[in-house]
Order: structure tokens, then sequence, then C-alpha cells
């Protein structure tokens, strides 16, 4: 699975300086550096190198100043790492091709040493903003089947660990989650009920939530009657 290749590559990436957390908005790995403004690296994954990678690489250049493709490298050396035309593509599209090995090993095949223009600086924000407010690295980068450990969905978790232990006001919650005035009254995955005017309490889909992505118990429940 693609995924098999995320923890070489972010090794990779993090020896070269880079923070580097998987599938944020809808890239593989995103690393950003320290730097002020922040270099912001991206890096697709595949189990061999093909078209559709290097379209992948073309459409993050927009939000990215440095764009890689990832994939295993061929046992029999046939791949398409092998084959001079795509890696001269990659080097005229400024794109880096990484190669990993069964071992885990990574090995730069073509090096991105041309920054790739910038033409969506809104994406490229969300991309950024997603990336800070992400709680360490939850999810693995070539993830397809389960659901996306992003930032609104820990925050929600932790709304809902919040109210685990009973009803509470939304000034309460918001006490522990700055987001919770927008979390509980949107209700997107339906985890919430309002049980009266600023009192909110758990479904059974938000224990189910908690169950299958355990948190840290909330505050103890307080009386919530005026």
């Amino acid at each position: 699975m693609e995924t098999s290749l995320y923890l070489p590559v972010k090794g990779f990436l993090e020896k070269a300086g880079y923070v580097v957390k998987g599938e944020v908005g809808g890239c593989d790995l995103v690393g950003l550096s320290e730097d002020d403004p922040p270099v912001v690296v991206v890096c697709e994954l595949k189990l061999s190198f093909n078209l559709e990678l290097i379209l992948q690489a073309v459409d993050r250049a927009t939000v990215s100043d440095e764009v890689w493709i990832a994939a295993r490298i061929s046992a029999r050396g046939r791949g398409r790492e092998a084959d001079r035309r795509y890696r001269d593509l990659c080097r005229r599209l400024g794109v880096g091709m990484l190669g990993v090995s069964d071992a885990g090993d990574v090995d730069v095949i073509v090096a991105s040493v041309s920054p790739m223009p910038r033409t969506n600086p809104k994406r490229r924000s969300r991309l950024m903003r997603e990336h800070r407010n992400r709680r360490g690295d939850p999810a693995l980068g070539g993830s397809t089947r389960a659901p996306l450990m992003t930032a609104y969905r820990q925050q929600a978790l932790r709304c809902a660990a919040a109210l685990s232990v009973g009803p509470l006001r939304l000034r309460d919650v918001r006490a522990a989650v700055a987001e919770a005035e927008k979390i509980l009254p949107s209700n997107v995955y339906g985890w919430f009920e309002r049980l009266d005017r600023g009192i909110y309490g758990l479904t059974d889909a938000g224990r189910a939530a908690l169950e299958r992505w355990p948190q840290p118990p909330g505050p103890k429940s307080q009386e919530v009657s005026d």
C-alpha cells in the first residue's frame, strides 16, 4: 500500500528540516520549514512511477514551493525511474523524484531544484492552516479508506470528550475547545444534540466516535440549570 512509503519519505523530509504531516489538504505529505515565511514542500506517493503521479505533482505546484513524487523502485530495474524520458520530464517541470527500496531506503533520483510557481495563494493558505492546526500527525500519507483525521475532526472529538461526562453549557465546552461555538451548533458529524438554550449533550454517534478515537476525559460535569 502507498502508506508503506509514508514513514521513509517523512523521515527523508524531516532530515531536510521540515515538519511533516500526512494527508493534509488532499496531499499525501506536506512539510513546512521553520522559516518566516515558511517553505512549503509537498510529496505525492504511488507504488510505482506513472503519469498520474506527474499530474498530481503539477496540481500541487499551485500550493507549494517544492514538489516531490515518490514510489517504490522496481525490483527488476524496469520501472519508470529507469526511463530517461520520465526523468527528463520531471526535471523540466521542477519535480523531484524519490525512489524507495523494499528496505525503506530513500534515494534522490531527480532533485527538486527549480521552485514551482505559486498561482493559488488561497489554497496554499488553507493547506498551511490545516497543517498547523492539527495535533501531531494522525494520518498516514497515502490513506484512502479510513475517515481522514483533520484538525476539525480533532476539535470535534475534544468537544465530544468534554460532553462525555454529561450535558454542559456551550461556554464551558468553549473553555476547553475554542472552536466549540462553531462546532456544536453546526453538528457536522451528528455527535451533538441541543438540549436547551446554550446547553448541549452527546448523541450515541458521538459516544461511538469516542470509542473509535479515544480522547482524554473531559472536565467534570457541572450543574447546567440556571
